[in-house]
């Protein structure tokens, strides 16, 4: 069986992310959970640095952090390294703190790998991958950012996700 597709249809245009259900089995059936019930629509990149990652699906267009289900287990793996065009959960400092909110890797990021079992060294789940679409997180990547209340990265312009669903290859 092949991989779960979602299409992420945002403001700047379409991002197909395949989720690695083989890696991460638990944060694959968390997001998609999240994308069935339609929990991103309407939500923004809040966070974007440049040369970094594009972070999104947790606050709306007024930076309110919009009510989530409980954490999940981290199931960041060395196996799967936080690469250009990965999706990872994105968390606190609490390596077991994933809800809702991921992140597109503009570049390798290696210092975000699972190196161990520390809250320092825990890494970030890497649970899927930017199939098509990659000039468009580039595009996000570059977007003028500013403060916003206690926010920094967050994009002058929102960059909206539209809606996230399902995709179905033929």
């Amino acid at each position: 069986m092949s991989n779960p597709m979602v299409l992420l249809e945002t403001s700047m245009g379409d991002i197909l992310i395949e989720l690695l259900a083989d890696k991460a089995p638990k944060t694959v059936e968390n997001f998609l959970q999240y994308v069935d019930d339609g929990f991103y629509d309407g939500l923004i990149f809040h966070r974007v640095i440049r040369d970094f990652m594009n972070q999104g699906g947790g606050m709306d267009m007024m930076m309110k952090e919009k009510p989530t289900r409980g954490p999940i287990p981290n199931e960041a793996s060395p196996d799967t390294p936080n690469a250009r065009g990965t999706i990872a959960m994105a968390r606190t400092m609490e390596p077991h703190s994933a809800t809702a909110q991921f992140f597109i890797n503009a570049k390798d990021n290696t210092f975000l790998n699972r190196r161990g079992d520390t809250p320092e060294t825990f890494g970030y789940c890497v649970f899927g991958r930017v199939e098509d679409g990659m000039d468009v997180v580039d595009k996000i990547n570059k977007v003028r950012t500013k403060r916003f209340g206690f926010h920094d990265d967050v994009p002058a312009d929102p960059v909206t996700i539209i809606s996230a669903r399902r995709f179905e290859v033929e």
